[in-house]
């Protein structure tokens, strides 16, 4: 009885297995699999992160380039970077679904993927309520739903947290500095722009067209910020804060300036929260010196 029973239950786990899946993706198509996935190949370390948070880490074959986090994708083999898909290495480990990043990737990359039989879900978390849903996504795509939900749940939880002590904070003109030479920020399309608006912020480049703005130090001290944060380019916080304390322009030597882990914010993921409690501690900082005498 009890080896019948066992053989039973595998059974109805292999018919589960083999049910088809289909998932829309953020260029509005729907991907379709025979069944949930079995080898996926991630192109870009925050959908390598994903994968492993939505519980499919151990599904996937192939990562981008800087995959470090959990520590277990830098043990998966590489397959190139948004610069260059290595096509004869993913042909090679045979995925049946590759995650894209929309406005990383490129898209006659994927197309050519696509061309060669493997099915892409192409993402681009630009809210928070994307990271939830890309997660749900992704669990659905991999068979690993019930992971994937709890997870997006807890992700939801401890955002809305955070939108519930800040909602009624004074406002903050932010900077907010992705990279130095050349000087790049955000416009209010990024996520990071919503972590911004999350903690009571005001992105000063908010309305500019591009996702990722070049922009001069004169149009900085124009936007008139309060605070500076970043940290793309830095290698921590008193060197985020050294590049600004020697500038010779005046306005922006006095402003506070606060390195945000770049891993926290700068990719979409579950780990977010953790920037975004930096950067909602960086603007109360600046709310408690407003009221000092």
């Amino acid at each position: 009885m009890k080896s019948a029973f066992v053989c039973g239950c595998f059974a109805v786990a292999s018919v589960a297995l083999a049910q088809p899946v289909a998932v829309t993706d953020d260029r509005g198509k729907t991907v379709t699999l025979a069944r949930p996935a079995q080898r996926i190949v991630a192109l870009a370390p925050s959908l390598s992160e994903l994968a492993f948070a939505a519980g499919a880490g151990g599904r996937l074959v192939g990562v981008a380039r800087y995959s470090d986090y959990p520590p277990e994708a830098r043990k998966i083999p590489q397959v190139g970077d948004a610069a260059r898909v290595d096509f004869e290495r993913v042909a090679a480990l045979k995925p049946d679904l590759i995650l894209a990043w929309r406005s990383g990737n490129s898209p006659s990359d994927v197309e050519r993927l696509e061309r060669l039989g493997y099915p892409a879900f192409v993402s681009e978390p630009a809210r928070l309520a994307d990271v939830p849903r890309v997660l749900r996504a992704v669990g659905a795509l991999s068979g690993t739903a019930p992971e994937a939900g709890k997870a997006a749940a807890g992700f939801e939880r401890e955002i809305a947290a955070l939108r519930a002590r800040h909602a009624k904070a004074a406002g903050v003109r932010v900077f907010y500095q992705i990279w130095h030479r050349p000087l790049l920020t955000v416009n209010g399309a990024h996520i990071i722009s919503d972590v911004i608006w999350l903690c009571g912020g005001h992105n000063v480049f908010a309305d500019v067209a591009q996702l990722t703005p070049n922009v001069s130090i004169e149009a900085v001290i124009t936007a008139k910020p309060e605070v500076i944060l970043g940290g793309g380019s830095a290698g921590g916080k008193k060197e985020f804060a050294a590049q600004w304390r020697v500038t010779a322009i005046e306005p922006l030597r006095r402003l506070p300036a606060y390195y945000i882990n770049p891993d926290h914010i700068q990719r979409q993921t579950p780990r977010i929260v953790e920037g975004a409690r930096a950067v909602c501690a960086a603007l109360e900082k600046v709310r408690s010196n407003r009221r000092l005498p």
